[in-house]
């Protein structure tokens, strides 16, 4: 990875990817650190990775290195007109459309660690770089 990224977003899958200790996005995580991009979670991510079996002192610990965004009520508008220009709908884009939005308004390079490379791909479009997890 030879460009400078600034910010580093996670989505759920790479929250809960941190919280087990998934080696690949430590190694990951660990790059963008030695570049000294900030990492940052839209806050509705922490509803979605936690369950009955969520290692919540893991997850505490990953929380406090991380910028939690809150989802207001100018970000909710901003993320339904993504899913609006995307031509998407619904419950399964929600907290997708909440976490491009979280990564648009980010500062620049930012970079988006994700398991639905695709449907972010479509919400984001060329303004963040998409890595698949």
């Amino acid at each position: 990875m030879s460009e400078r990224i600034e910010t580093v977003v996670l989505d759920s899958e790479g929250l809960s990817a941190w919280i087990a200790q998934d080696r690949k996005l430590l190694a990951m995580l660990q790059v963008f650190h030695d570049m000294g991009a900030d990492l940052v979670i839209g806050a509705n991510t922490i509803v979605e990775v936690t369950h009955s079996r969520t290692n919540m002192p893991r997850l505490n610990w990953a929380l406090s290195r991380v910028k939690v965004e809150p989802v207001t009520e100018a970000a909710a508008k901003a993320a339904a007109e993504l899913l609006k220009d995307a031509g998407l709908h619904g419950h399964k884009y929600a907290i997708d459309a909440t976490v491009a939005e979280v990564a648009l308004r980010q500062p620049k390079p930012v970079a988006l660690l994700t398991s639905d490379s695709d449907d972010m791909t479509k919400l984001c479009g060329n303004q963040v770089r998409i890595i698949p997890l």
